[in-house]
């Protein structure tokens, strides 16, 4: 997960990433012919020039982290011109920088990169693009933009403001109405972004107060014993808005043995059982934001695109773009249908 700054990309959804389709009309006044920009080749399922992608991130201890792998795996698997060299996921700085290093020297087409440590792998980034290997930055941003060719990554403010604002709009109506946040581990700057986005949502209903905030640690265990004790230090709340799924289910654990069902919940991330929780719609969980592990699906098809020298299908552009920010959608049971297959466990 990113560093506020990578918010300047593009609010892309996956799925604009992967379509095939151009851009027909013309910007311009200018007659449209055999010049016109939507004559230029883009990325398309149809097979190309063999590409080998090679993709390091780190170890899948948590729920959304296993999700990026397989969504890489299974997207480079559907593509017969793509070669995917997969590590061995670590969350030892030295040791991914070591897999990255193997694959640069394998001469591999194109790096995808999640680093355990944005800052900390930066260098062996800028290696690689001074080899020649263009570099797709998945989520966690390197120091520069100059080690990677193209950095894709979820909008942890985003969640934090959409989250503010459905809470803002169920409860818009309620007079002094209250909200608690059980918040992610606190020195991590996404934590700070999420709750900067909430804050500032909730800043758009004066009726909304938030009374208390607790950080947990992305775990199921730290998220039962964080809301065991926003429970009992708050008697009476309206809303929860929880940063993290994974951590949600001890917190909805806790929410049982307290026999409380008189608040709203939205959760964060888009796990597998939040979304089974919202279409049962029988608990306090009505919601959850997603930070989409598709995201790694995109970041093989835009390796491709960069290995076969193509474009983006439906941008103008001969050239993906150097940024992507997906954007933080609101799963509630409305739509939490069209959202099931994507949801991680």
């Amino acid at each position: 997960m990113t560093e506020n700054t990578s918010r300047r990309g593009l609010l892309l959804g996956a799925a604009a990433v992967s379509a095939g389709a151009l851009l027909t009309g013309c910007t311009s006044n200018e007659p449209q012919g055999d010049e016109a920009a939507d004559n230029r080749p883009a990325a398309s399922d149809t097979p190309g020039r063999p590409v080998t992608i090679g993709f390091a991130g780190p170890q899948a201890d948590h729920g959304w982290l296993n999700a990026i792998n397989v969504n890489a795996r299974e997207r480079a698997e559907k593509y017969s011109d793509v070669t995917l060299e997969i590590t061995e996921g670590s969350n030892d700085t030295a040791a991914q920088i070591g897999q990255i290093e193997t694959l640069i020297n394998k001469k591999v087409d194109v790096l995808v990169v999640l680093p355990a440590d944005g800052k900390a792998l930066t260098q062996v980034g800028l290696k690689a693009m001074r080899a020649g290997i263009p570099v797709v930055n998945l989520d966690r941003v390197f120091n520069t933009p100059q080690a990677y060719r193209c950095w894709i990554g979820g909008d942890n403010y985003g969640m934090g403001l959409n989250a503010g604002h459905y809470i803002g709009e169920k409860l818009k109506d309620k007079p002094d109405a209250r909200v608690v946040e059980l918040a992610g581990l606190d020195n991590l700057e996404l934590t700070k972004q999420r709750t900067q986005g909430f804050d500032d949502a909730l800043k758009n209903y004066p009726n909304i107060r938030k009374v208390a905030r607790q950080a947990a640690e992305f775990t199921v265990e730290s998220g039962q014993a964080k809301m065991a004790q926003l429970l009992q230090a708050q008697g009476a709340f309206d809303a929860l808005w929880n940063h993290d799924d994974d951590q949600g289910v001890g917190a909805l654990r806790a929410i049982e043995q307290a026999g409380r069902d008189d608040f709203l919940m939205v959760g964060g991330a888009g796990a597998l059982s939040a979304f089974r929780a919202i279409e049962r719609d029988d608990g306090v969980l009505k919601a959850t934001v997603l930070y989409p592990p598709t995201m790694a699906a995109s970041a093989i098809d835009l390796a491709r695109a960069l290995g076969q020298g193509k474009g983006v299908g439906g941008l103008a552009e001969f050239e993906i773009p150097a940024s992507i920010t997906l954007y933080s959608a609101v799963v509630d049971k409305d739509n939490v249908d069209r959202y099931l297959p994507t949801g991680f466990q």
